[in-house]
This record gives C-alpha cells, sequence and structure tokens, in this order.
C-alpha cells in the first residue's frame, strides 16, 4: 500500500542497500577477481538499514519541516539522545551537501549496536531515511603503450564509437566535465585541459594525503598493502584511476603527443572522493552536489560548474535515498550524471550508483563489439561503449594517460585498461560533445538522443545492453543547432489525468512537411501532476507505433516539465501524432496542460 500524497511528497525512495565494492586489478588478472568481498547483503526496511549490517557511519535524512533539517545543533542534540537511549556512541560529523546528517557510531561498532541505532532513527518520526554510509571503489584494471593509432575504440568500424565524424562540428569547447574518481596526478597530455577540481575526501585514513577536505585534488596514489582494505584482499599499486579516466573524455589532441581525448576541447574538473580503500558515499554525494553547482557547507563555491559528471565507481545494493537525493539534484541543476555499470558479470540492478534514477548507466563492449565478459548488464543499462577486454592482448584494451608510479607519483606514461570504468568516459565524452554542439539541450534529451542514435552492437550482448553502442559522429549530428530552429507543432488543449485509470491521449496534426520525421524529432511535455512516478507516458506515431518517453518509477517529485529526444526517422512526418499518459497507481491526479512536436 502506498503511503499519503502529503507524506511521501515528504520521503525518498527506499530500497535495499548492500555494500559490495568493485576494485582495480592488472589485466593479467582474471575478470572475477574484480569484485572485492561483499559485507552481508542488507534486507528491504523502510530506512534502508536494518540489522544485521556493519557500518561505522549512517546518513540520516530528516523529513521536511524538522528542526533537524536545518540546524546542524539539533541534529547533533538528537544524535547525543539516541546515544543516551542506546548506550553507544553517535557523533553528529557534518551537513551533507543534500541537507542529510553525517553521524558516527564510534570505533568499530557491532552488528546488533548499529541495529540498535538505526533502530533509533526508524522509530524517530521526524526522520525520512537512515542508511549506511558505504564505501564505492573504482572499477578497472592495468598494463602499458601509446598513441592515437592504438585506440580502437575511437574510430575502429567494427565496433569503435565513430568520434572522429563528431569532430567536424564539435570538439567539446565550453563545458566542463567533472570526473570524480581518485584526483588526477600530473600529466602533459591532460594539463592544457584541467581547471580547478576539489579533494572531497574527509577521513586522513582514505585520503593519505596527510588531510582532510581541501582545494586540492591531486591524486598521491591509492595503494593498499595484503589485508588493509579487508581480510583476504591482496596487496595493490596504485591505480591513477581518475587521471586514466580523464584522458579518454579529454586527453590534448593535435599536439604531436600521445592519445586523443573524445571531447579534447572541453576541459576537466577533478573531483576527488576516491583514495585507499575507496571512498564514502558522505563524500561522493557531497562531490555530485557541489560539481553540478550546488552548495555544500565548508566548500567554496564551484567556479568550474559542470554540466557532465563522470562517475566510474561503485558499491553494491540498491541505490540509497540519500544517494538518489544528491543525483536527482545535480539532473535538476541541468548537469549529466554518467555511470559505470560495474564489472561483476551480473544485472546492474544490484550495482549502485549505476541503478539509480536519472544516471545514464554504461555497459563495457570489446573489440568485436559484444558485451565484455566482465561488464555488468540488464534492463537498466542504457547504452554500451568500448570499454575493452585484455585476455588475448593487452592491445585490446583502452589507451589513455596514467603515471608509472607504483605507490606515489613517478613519470607520466601511457597505459591499456578495461573496465566500465573505461566505457564511462567514452560516453560523458560524447555527452560532452552533444552539449557543446547544442547548449540548450537538458540531461534528459542528452540520454534520450544518446539512446535514440545508437547502432545494434556488431557482436552479442546476453542479459541486455541498453539502446546498443554509442555513435559519436551521427548523435551529435542529430542534436547540433538546437530546437528553436525547427518547425513546431503543439497543443494548449488541457485534459484531466484520472487516477488510476485508463490512458488519456492529446492529438496533434502535422501537415506540410516532406518525408520522414527527424532522427531527433523533440516531444516538449507539461504535466502538472502530484507524483510523476505514477505516469507512463508515449509518443504515438500517425501508423500507430508507439515510442515510450517514461516509464513508470519510484520518483515522488512534482510533475514532468521537460523534452524528450525520440529517433521517428521511421515515421513520416505529416499526419496525426498523439501523446497517451497514463496514471498507473491510486492516491494521485494530474493533468495534461499541453505537449509540441519540433521538427
Amino acid at each position: 500500500m502506498r503511503t499519503s500524497p502529503e507524506l511521501r511528497r515528504k520521503l525518498i525512495s527506499v530500497a535495499v542497500v548492500s555494500a559490495a565494492l568493485l576494485t582495480a586489478a592488472p589485466a593479467s588478472v582474471a575478470v572475477a577477481q574484480e569484485a572485492a568481498p561483499r559485507p552481508a547483503a542488507v534486507p528491504a526496511a523502510q530506512t534502508e538499514a536494518a540489522p544485521g549490517i556493519q557500518a561505522e557511519r549512517l546518513i540520516v535524512g530528516y523529513k521536511s519541516g524538522a528542526t533537524e533539517a536545518e540546524s546542524n545543533k539539533a541534529a547533533a542534540a538528537d544524535a547525543e539522545s539516541k546515544a543516551e537511549k542506546t548506550g553507544e556512541d553517535i557523533d553528529f560529523q557534518r551537513r551533507l551537501g543534500t541537507g542529510a546528517a553525517l553521524v558516527e557510531l564510534g570505533t568499530h561498532p557491532t552488528r546488533a549496536s548499529v541495529a540498535d541505532v538505526v533502530a533509533q532513527y526508524k522509530a524517530d518520526p521526524q526522520v525520512a531515511y537512515v542508511v549506511p554510509d558505504r564505501l564505492n571503489k573504482p572499477t578497472a584494471v592495468t598494463p602499458n603503450d601509446t598513441e592515437y593509432s592504438k585506440q580502437w575504440d575511437l574510430f575502429e568500424s567494427t565496433a569503435g564509437m565513430n568520434v572522429p565524424g563528431a569532430w567536424d562540428t564539435t570538439t567539446g569547447s565550453g563545458v566542463t566535465v567533472a570526473v570524480i574518481d581518485t584526483g588526477y596526478v600530473t600529466h602533459s597530455d591532460l594539463a592544457a585541459n584541467i581547471v580547478g577540481g576539489y579533494d572531497f575526501i574527509s577521513d586522513t585514513a582514505v585520503s593519505v594525503d596527510g588531510n582532510g577536505r581541501d582545494s586540492n585534488p591531486a591524486d598521491p596514489g591509492d595503494w593498499y598493502n595484503d589485508n588493509e582494505c579487508g581480510q583476504g584482499i591482496a596487496a595493490s599499486g596504485s591505480s591513477w584511476h581518475g587521471t586514466h579516466v580523464a584522458g579518454t573524455i579529454a586527453a590534448a589532441t593535435n599536439n604531436g603527443k600521445g592519445v586523443a581525448g573524445i571531447a579534447y576541447g572541453a576541459k576537466i574538473s577533478p573531483v576527488r572522493v576516491l583514495g585507499k580503500c575507496g571512498g564514502y558515499d558522505s563524500d561522493i554525494i557531497d562531490a555530485i552536489t557541489w560539481a553540478s553547482g550546488g552548495t555544500v557547507s565548508g566548500v567554496p563555491a564551484n567556479t568550474n560548474v559542470a554540466k557532465v559528471i563522470n562517475m566510474s565507481l561503485g558499491g553494491g545494493g540498491a541505490c540509497s535515498s540519500a544517494t538518489q537525493s544528491a543525483i536527482n539534484g545535480a539532473v535538476n541543476r541541468g548537469t549529466s550524471v554518467v555511470v559505470a555499470a560495474g564489472n561483476e558479470n551480473q544485472n546492474v540492478s544490484n550495482a549502485s550508483p549505476a541503478n539509480c534514477n536519472n544516471v545514464i548507466a554504461v555497459a563495457a563492449t570489446n573489440r568485436a563489439g559484444s558485451r565484455a565478459s566482465y561488464s555488468n548488464y540488464g534492463s537498466l543499462v542504457d547504452i554500451a561503449a568500448p570499454g575493452g577486454e585484455t585476455r588475448t592482448s593487452t592491445a585490446n584494451g583502452i589507451l589513455s594517460t596514467l603515471n608509472s608510479g607504483t605507490k606515489t607519483p613517478s613519470s607520466e606514461n601511457y597505459a591499456y585498461y578495461q573496465g566500465t570504468s573505461m566505457a564511462t568516459p567514452h560516453v560523458a565524452g560524447l555527452a560532452a560533445l552533444m552539449k557543446s554542439a547544442n547548449s540548450a539541450l537538458t540531461p534528459a534529451q542528452i540520454e534520450s538522443a544518446l539512446k535514440a542514435n545508437a547502432r545494434a552492437l556488431p557482436g552479442t550482448c546476453s542479459g541486455g545492453c541498453g539502446a546498443g553502442l554509442a555513435d559519436a559522429a551521427k548523435t551529435v549530428q542529430a542534436v547540433k543547432g538546437g530546437t528553436s530552429t525547427g518547425t513546431t507543432f503543439s497543443s494548449t488543449t488541457a485534459v484531466a489525468i484520472p487516477d488510476n485509470g485508463a490512458a488519456i491521449e492529446s492529438p496533434i496534426s502535422v501537415t506540410g512537411r516532406s518525408g520522414n520525421a527527424p532522427s531527433a524529432l523533440q516531444v516538449g511535455v507539461d504535466i502538472t501532476h502530484t507524483y510523476r512516478g505514477d505516469l507512463v507516458i508515449d509518443l504515438v506515431a500517425p501508423d500507430g507505433s508507439t515510442y515510450r518517453l517514461k516509464s513508470a518509477a519510484s520518483d515522488s517529485a512534482d510533475n514532468v516539465n521537460t523534452t524528450y529526444t525520440v529517433n521517428a526517422s521511421g515515421e513520416a512526418a505529416n499526419g496525426t501524432w498523439k501523446l497517451r499518459v497514463q496514471d498507473t497507481a491510486a492516491q494521485d491526479t494530474g493533468t495534461l496542460n499541453g505537449w509540441k512536436l519540433t521538427f
């Protein structure tokens, strides 16, 4: 049974969480070794944290209107009160960018003590959710070499992303991409495109740079010894993961050396959240908020706001309400969030943040255009991109900027990596090209156009790889020039949307066009509704073919006021088009205020 609309608008969607972590591994190591051991899975609960979970910190979201939601003093007093009731150490640490509170549970709390604290917060009517502050890790592997001719992922006809064909239109100028990762180690093939970022790692045991948060996102190395990141986890050298990801997006190009970046005219803002053994949700949440132009207490305003965020990182379990809130905030500010599907060869529904709403989840393909053996899959994957597969040859990996240091920084170099971490910056780079070609594009339009203009995988994908292989040239061509230069047909007739009832339809008659509709048909929708997650929206072509614009989802926000991009190139332009809207659950009603088609 769903809650009332009044209460529901104050709650953030809830789900199952666990703390499975993805780790880096040398390319010579079997892909199955990429996944670190998982802590115990967490059963479903309204608070997303339940008896049995091991956690040292919790993220507490208070309901709108609660004093603790606005006052740090009140949140600290609440933590102290719950400490008295449970006999456990509970200390308020800080306010996250989403407004949630981070509380620490003392040194090595037991599962039972965590359960007691969670139960206290769960019983508090002012608390919307309480979730563990989980540890996330990068999602890649290793090897080495150099130059554009080795970047099959950009140009090969079989399974490359057709990037050179987009460069005649744009190189990404005017767009900043935030790489939320391990930070940046100096590299001459990247330096010209690096702008200010931030180090969000607050725990010095994770940051290993001797301090907490500061304006220096330099990567000091993320190496660790045997068992240092968990019993049975073998030692690993530094990955320089963020630098490899950044090079794929925006390595300097036409400079006579090294590799080419997909959006080499764009800028990279390094945002450091991953250090020794990974990084916490709380730091990642603040990084997402800050990178997209939101405010984070104690952190200076961002002067390099990103319109694209790359997160080649992940953990296990469902998307937490805390993380979803940060992602929603970023997207609402106009920033696309591109996320790695994960390297566990499992359904992406078990990998966070790839299973969150409002993200572009990316699976990895190999040089033959099939799903890479390690890549996650499933219906929540949006699109696929080259991630490489080095089992038979390191040259089948993704070549990018790196450093030769095994622990601390040494000389710059280049190396082949494989992973969904490598596929993700391909799509983030393409998103930057799109935004540069058409600055009016919204995150929803960028996602829709990426899918509409993908091509079928040259190989196979068991389990589902989204819309197919991203195609840079076709996608940029489809979106360039914006929507204002086309011809618009609209309907301003309001139509009531019945609660949990039959679908309604609103027609638009299109005349005077020649040939077929475009591959980037713009569908503008204006709906007032008190719980938009209930809504299913379809575009119906003149011949009756349907195009799903929006599916029902756990989304408690109000209204749908956005523009979708549809590949309608197989449909005759002239005729009667319809927008079909259905409310699929009880307790809410709404109105289709109007909609439009722009050719």
